[in-house]
C-alpha cells in the first residue's frame, strides 16, 4: 500500500487524515502487522481513490491474510 500512497503523494498522516483512521493504522497495514477491517479497506479505497480490487492485491495486505489462516 506504502507505493499507492506515495503516487498520491500521501504522507502516512495525510492518508491517515482523508481516510479517517490513526496513522498507526496505515503503518502497521504498510508494515504487513495489522489485517484491516473491510471498513478501512474501503475508507482507504476512497482516500486513495482507487477501486477496492486493487487494494485487495496490495501483497502486504493478502499476505497478513494469509498468515493467519
Amino acid at each position: 500500500m506504502q507505493s499507492l500512497r506515495e503516487a498520491k503523494g500521501y504522507s502516512q498522516q495525510a492518508l491517515a487524515d482523508i481516510a479517517n483512521v490513526e496513522k498507526s493504522t496505515i503503518k502497521r497495514i504498510e508494515q504487513a502487522h495489522y489485517s484491516p477491517t473491510l471498513d478501512v479497506l474501503i475508507s482507504l479505497a476512497r482516500a486513495l481513490d482507487i477501486e477496492l480490487s486493487v487494494l485487495m492485491d496490495v501483497p502486504n495486505i493478502s499476505r497478513v491474510d494469509s498468515d493467519l489462516r
